[in-house]
């Protein structure tokens, strides 16, 4: 096996033809890509429900000659291309869509609704770039398959179902990711960007995305007559202290250099002006790195809401964590590796250095899997727009109903990156 940092001088030898063959490629797939990622915006699908878009994507990969698998841990799909000996890479795509209603104002805006858990109606859109993200894995797949000659080994592509809710990932290893499959030797993903211009890429070795988990506190009281309080048990005062308290674990309980957040995100108690409720829900999200940090928040968010319980002299209260998400690590050797191919494929002012985020990642699964990965980051907005939006302090985040990628370049750049990428870790091997 090559050593990683072959992948400098090899990403090299490859950028001058990579170009030629670009230009070459884009002018024969350029349209049909257009096509279809206009196609999955119009049409998404919630977490685990993918059922449309995992076919689309699997009838795309059997047109282009590859070895296809669906309903891989649900609505998963795997497509293996083989060239002869070399190196597995396995390159990844999410699925899911968000219960977010479009406002962009689009022609090719989402107008689908779904019912959420609950009964309601909900407008459902690729807010995430997911849609960018699948049509960027196809363009790979047929830049791969249409030039045989230009690498030797297997390449794993991952279409991936539920990454929203953290639970798609952890469905496909069960089901033999890893086993069913050729054992990757690496793992390489995209993520679209809100804030880079559309003919960029940024990269970041080490802790790139957080460890995430979600808690539901339920706080229970003793109900009665608002103008009795003295009879009651108050969970809505109850509930108010443990907010302030949650927020001293992070300000007083942990190591100021490390980073980690708690965010309450939903306090629901109680339905008429002058009724004491006999009961609060609170649900936060808590969110770090290092590993000992989410343990030790955890635990401190569980000490706090039994001791606000105690100091009311109320029942202990009901904490439940769940959709635990691992922090996503950038293996350094092979980011570095990456960073060379796409430096060499798009030049060194093109390749930003990207902070790293606290939002979740279930890519970084294959990290506890022992599987090398790296994922990078794609700009979706063209240079005008974002200095403008920049300028009046109105740039939509990622998963804003106003989110929306200049998609014609944003898909080249992402193409473009994930060869690059692939190639160059895989002549690293």
């Amino acid at each position: 096996m090559r050593s990683l940092a072959f992948g400098f001088a090899a990403a090299a030898v490859a950028a001058a033809p990579l170009a030629a063959q670009s230009e070459a490629f884009f002018a024969r797939m350029d349209a049909p890509l257009q096509a279809l990622y206009v196609h999955l915006h119009q049409h998404p699908e919630l977490s685990f429900k993918e059922f449309q878009t995992a076919a689309r994507m699997a009838a795309e990969l059997r047109a282009l000659g590859l070895e296809v698998t669906e309903n891989v841990g649900g609505t998963g799909v795997v497509a293996i291309l083989r060239r002869g000996d070399g190196p597995v890479a396995l390159v990844r795509a999410d699925m899911d869509a968000l219960p977010v209603a479009e406002e962009t104002g689009l022609p090719h805006a989402s107008k689908v609704r779904a019912e959420s858990a609950d009964g309601r109606a909900i407008g459902v859109m690729h807010a995430c770039g997911h849609d960018l993200h699948m049509t960027c894995l196809i363009g790979a797949a047929a830049h791969f398959a249409g030039d045989p000659d230009s690498w030797r080994g297997t390449i794993v592509f991952q279409l991936q179902p539920a990454e929203e809710r953290a639970g798609g990932m952890k469905a496909m290893l069960k089901d033999g990711l890893l086993t069913r499959f050729p054992r990757p030797a690496f793992a390489i993903a995209l993520h679209t960007a809100h804030d880079l211009p559309n003919d960029q890429v940024g990269i970041r070795p080490g802790f790139a995305m957080a460890n995430v988990d979600n808690v539901d506190i339920t706080l229970v009281g003793k109900g009665g007559h608002g103008a009795a309080p003295h009879l009651t048990i108050d969970p809505v005062t109850m509930g108010a202290q443990l907010v302030l308290d949650l927020q001293t674990i992070v300000a007083r309980e942990i190591d100021p250099i490390e980073p980690c957040l708690l965010t309450v995100g939903s306090f629901q108690a109680g339905n008429k002006h002058n009724i004491t409720p006999d009961r609060c829900l609170l649900q936060a999200t808590i969110r770090s790195y290092a590993p000992h940090v989410r343990e030790k928040m955890m635990a401190a968010v569980v000490r706090k809401a039994n001791a606000v319980a105690a100091s009311f002299g109320a029942p202990a209260p009901t904490v439940e964590f769940s959709e635990p998400t691992p922090a996503l690590r950038n293996d350094a050797a092979l980011t570095e590796v990456v960073r060379a191919g796409l430096v060499a494929a798009f030049g060194v002012d093109k390749v930003a250095e990207v902070p790293p985020a606290m939002v979740a990642e279930d890519f970084g699964r294959l990290d506890g899997e022992k599987i090398p990965l790296c994922m990078f980051r794609v700009g979706t907005i063209a240079p005008e727009r974002l200095a403008r939006m920049q300028a009046a302090n109105d740039l939509p985040a990622l998963h804003s109903a106003r989110f929306h990628p200049d998609h014609a370049v944003a898909i080249r750049t992402g193409v473009r990156a994930l060869v690059a990428a692939t190639r160059a870790a895989a002549l690293g091997k």
